[in-house]
């Protein structure tokens, strides 16, 4: 079946936004579906809106040199697709809000709407120009809940919690790596015709020429896609720059603008070491992992599931996937999981894949690709009683077929219950 459109669990606070803001803006990767739940709400409100996207050369240029004409051409309401590319926008739709409120703030609320896909260098351009007038969503791919048509609250690791869920459509092992490959792009789901191979070759090529080339040089280039394959090789690991600079021989700058060059992409996802006061000894590197796990794979060199699940890399793509999902499940429920994400590591070697902090107790998570977890796998949980944090339920996400208690606190988690 092709060009179904499948729900996404972001439209009810993109619909709230829309009516509380005149200015939303929807930041992610390329091919997420950005555009597409916009013009889903758009057309279920009944309004008649236009669309201009940024990618193309003559919409850009006239935006960059005379946006004035380009906000007065276009009108409200308006979608402006890729606003990364003309941030001179952004004073004049200001301009523009700031009119329509005073002659009828009743009706201001909507007026524009905007999807960019690199994140953090637009996003302090909007906080400056539009603060107070934007609600800004966050947008990732498919989550697990979004593909099997389930709802998603923000994700706690506690037996009660995760047992609501132990219903939601169980994936065998085959099955978890294969969604793993597959990765989480809408139009891998909406269009049989197109392999994985196929899409991230193609989605390859496009973030190259639409995205890169304005930020390298073009003999950096085959250079960019070994440093890319590099960084998919080390997802799960502690960023550490020097290494990746040594195997793709770059200087340890470029490696740290390359990689700040993929995060505004949206396609990495760094997660922070946990660490306060009290704990001494800590590690402080982040640990880097690939927002979607197709693309990961594609660059690692996988393209076929069942030698991915018996591969050295299965376990950290695992780790990724199960990151991935906990994120998507804090930005599906409007929370910024940067909020509420961290992992642990000391120099003693003591480490905890996913620490879970919300109303200052801790909820500790191992992540584990195994169907026999056990108990010892949790061993270093002890180090969180002395950071000063209430210790909630935690567990072993695992690939396990039911829910089961380890201990009064600790619980096996199947890989579905996220």
């Amino acid at each position: 079946m092709n060009g179904y459109y499948i729900k996404r669990l972001l439209e009810d606070d993109i619909q709230a936004n829309s009516k509380t803001f005149p200015v939303l803006l929807i930041c992610g990767p390329r091919q997420v579906g950005k555009t597409t739940i916009l013009e889903k709400i758009i057309k279920e409100k009944k309004q008649d809106i236009k669309y201009v996207t940024l990618d193309d050369p003559i919409q850009r240029a006239l935006a960059k040199t005379d946006p004035a004409t380009f906000i007065e051409k276009y009108g409200t309401p308006l979608i402006i697709d890729e606003i990364q590319y003309a941030t001179e926008l952004l004073p004049y739709i200001k301009i523009s809000v700031d009119k329509k409120r005073m002659e009828d703030k009743a009706n201001s609320y909507g007026m524009y709407y905007l999807t960019g896909s690199q994140m953090f260098v637009m996003m302090q351009n909007v906080s400056e120009s539009l603060a107070g007038r934007v609600g800004i969503i966050d947008m990732y791919g498919l989550s697990n809940a979004e593909i099997t048509g389930y709802t998603q609250k923000s994700f706690i690791p506690t037996y009660e919690e995760c047992r609501k869920k132990e219903n939601n459509t169980k994936l065998n092992i085959n099955e978890l790596f294969e969604r793993i490959l597959k990765g989480s792009y809408p139009e891998i789901y909406q269009n049989n015709e197109i392999s994985p191979e196929k899409f991230y070759n193609a989605y390859l090529r496009t973030y190259i020429e639409r995205d890169i080339r304005d930020m390298i040089s073009i003999k950096d280039e085959i250079k960019f896609l070994t440093f890319m394959s590099a960084v998919a090789a080390r997802t799960g690991q502690e960023l550490n720059y020097n290494d990746i600079a040594k195997d793709v021989d770059i200087d340890i700058k470029t490696a740290q603008k390359w990689i700040s060059i993929l995060r505004t992409s949206g396609l990495v996802y760094l997660l922070q070491p946990y660490y306060n006061n009290l704990i001494k000894k800590i590690i402080k590197r982040p640990k880097l992992y690939f927002t979607d796990t197709g693309f990961a794979c594609y660059l690692a060199g996988y393209s076929d599931a069942k030698t991915l699940q018996i591969s050295a890399y299965n376990g950290a793509i695992f780790e990724n996937y199960v990151i991935m999902e906990i994120v998507k499940s804090y930005v599906n429920d409007n929370k910024d999981p940067r909020l509420y994400l961290n992992y642990y590591r000391d120099t003693t070697g003591k480490e905890i894949d996913l620490l879970i902090i919300k109303d200052g107790t801790v909820y500790p998570i191992e992540i584990k690709k195994t169907g026999n977890p056990n108990k010892e796998m949790i061993k270093n949980f002890k180090v969180l009683e002395n950071i000063g944090l209430q210790i909630g339920g935690g567990g072993i996400v695992c690939t396990i077929d039911k829910i089961v208690p380890i201990d009064s606190k600790n619980t096996y988690i199947p890989v579905q219950c996220i």
